[in-house]
């Protein structure tokens, strides 16, 4: 992807002037409110307290209400039904009323479009990664901490600054037109993002008649760097199950049997080390590679971007880019065996892992699947008994880059960067947007965000740069005044 001095009419000057006013005026508002979201610990995950996500919820559906866009009436805690799950609720007990399992709350709020103006809706969601190890973080996780330009905390930037993003621009977008705005505005603010988005689908269907729109700004990617923003234009799609071999009945004295019987441990070594060849790219014959320039990164920045060893080399073979965007890859992100400290002389009876796949955008989740499926159940040793449970998937996506949105989208990234935007792939999934556009077959789909090659979103001492975070408000705020003056 390159980058692009494409660009339609340039803001008038004045009004340019006035909705960077409104934004820089805000900040410090917009900042303790993203510090008071942070200190929500809204883990979606099904281990975790729902309170704090209803917390969280109830938190953005009173930002909503403050942005004076919306009447009150108009904003919305909503809860769907999971599909194919048992009939509990989140907190595991039955719910008597809906006789389903109902996913996180989300926050919905409307705003009709009025005199032929356009529709745009604004995707973000309010739920966090739990923060893991807390003593690999340097300040508390859900205690957010400014040190320097950046604030720390876990969702402080995935995605509670998406959230942030939205809010505050809706607020400047008031400031500047008031009543008279005619712009249709649906904020749609996700409660499950980081937990499958189980009940998105059920969502979409329930509202569909208030979330149609002609514009969708998802706001849960990353920039360039933190003075150049992008426009995603690809997603990778996933694969994520939890793989369980077996080879005895209980655990075994390893000096008494050690050396004949296979402790499962033994089969699942060599079953994940198949899954690669030695270049570290994916062996798996089925998953396919997507074919499409990419910007120039060597092995150089690639190592310092991500915290490489020294002494440790790249994976995969082909551009940097390529294999971070376009190319598969296969990740073990836990595994289900005794700690080096509660380690005993036995043969493990059986070992559970943790696999993420991430697919090539343009193959589907579900053939995708089925091959990695079929590689491991042909490469098991031992005759291991083999069991791939927890399976979860979500497609890949590309943007149509040719629509009049992805135009406006970039003049007003330029405007509000002093850069052009650089087009980009994203080696992440955020599988519900292939959802959106199957839902919503004529809307122009913008993935944006707030995030930097420095955010650390979803490990330890995650953190949201204030001035990236101060130019993505100002970017978005100038692509909604564009819209509310466009027929």
């Amino acid at each position: 992807m390159t980058d692009t001095d494409q660009h339609s009419s340039a803001t008038d000057p004045a009004l340019l002037d006035a909705l960077r006013e409104h934004v820089h005026g805000a900040l410090p508002t917009t900042v303790a409110d993203l510090s008071a979201l942070v200190r929500l610990p809204s883990v979606s995950w099904s281990a975790f307290d729902p309170a704090n996500v209803r917390a969280s919820a109830e938190a953005v559906a009173d930002l909503a209400r403050s942005t004076g866009v919306f009447a009150d009436d108009a904003v919305r805690i909503v809860r769907s039904a999971v599909e194919g799950e048992t009939p509990t609720g989140a907190d595991g007990t039955v719910d008597e009323h809906a006789g389903v399992e109902l996913g996180q709350p989300a926050v919905l709020a409307v705003r009709p479009a009025r005199n032929g103006r356009p529709t745009v809706m604004l995707y973000a969601h309010h739920d966090v990664q739990p923060q893991g190890d807390d003593a690999l973080w340097e300040t508390p996780p859900f205690e957010p901490t400014l040190r320097g330009d950046r604030l720390y905390g876990r969702g402080a930037s995935d995605d509670k600054a998406g959230v942030m993003t939205h809010v505050a621009s809706l607020r400047a977008l008031h400031a500047q037109f008031g009543d008279d705005l005619d712009l249709g505005v649906v904020l749609f603010v996700e409660g499950e993002e980081e937990f499958g988005s189980r009940s998105f689908r059920t969502f979409l269907r329930e509202q569909k008649e208030h979330l149609s729109a002609d514009v969708i700004v998802v706001a849960d990617s990353d920039n360039w760097s933190v003075d150049v923003p992008s426009i995603t234009v690809s997603l990778r799609g996933n694969v994520t199950f939890r793989l369980t071999l077996t080879t005895l009945e209980h655990a075994s004295h390893s000096g008494m049997f050690g050396g004949a019987a296979p402790d499962a441990m033994i089969p699942m070594a060599r079953l994940l080390a198949s899954l690669h060849d030695d270049d570290g790219a994916v062996a798996v014959e089925g998953l396919t590679s997507y074919e499409a320039d990419v910007p120039e990164r060597s092995d150089a920045e690639l190592a310092t971007d991500a915290a490489l060893v020294e002494g440790v080399r790249p994976v995969g073979t082909g551009p940097v880019l390529s294999r971070m965007w376009f190319q598969p890859s296969i990740t073990v992100t836990g595994m289900d065996v005794p700690s080096v400290a509660n380690a005993s002389n036995t043969l493990l009876p059986t070992v559970s892992a943790r696999v993420s796949v991430r697919i090539a955008p343009g193959q589907a989740a579900t053939d995708a699947y089925a091959a990695v499926e079929r590689h491991l159940r042909a490469h098991v040793p031992f005759g291991a008994r083999l069991e791939v449970t927890e399976v979860d998937t979500g497609d890949g996506f590309l943007v149509d880059t040719a629509g009049w949105a992805v135009q406006e989208a970039r003049t007003a990234m330029h405007e509000g960067w002093g850069n052009a935007a650089v087009e980009q792939g994203i080696g992440g999934s955020i599988p519900f947007v292939s959802d959106l556009a199957a839902e919503f077959p004529e809307a122009q789909i913008l993935v944006t965000g707030v995030e930097d090659p420095d955010t650390r979103a979803h490990s330890p001492n995650e953190s949201q740069h204030l001035g990236v975070l101060h130019r993505a408000i100002t970017s978005e705020t100038i692509l909604l005044a564009r819209l509310a003056t466009r027929a």
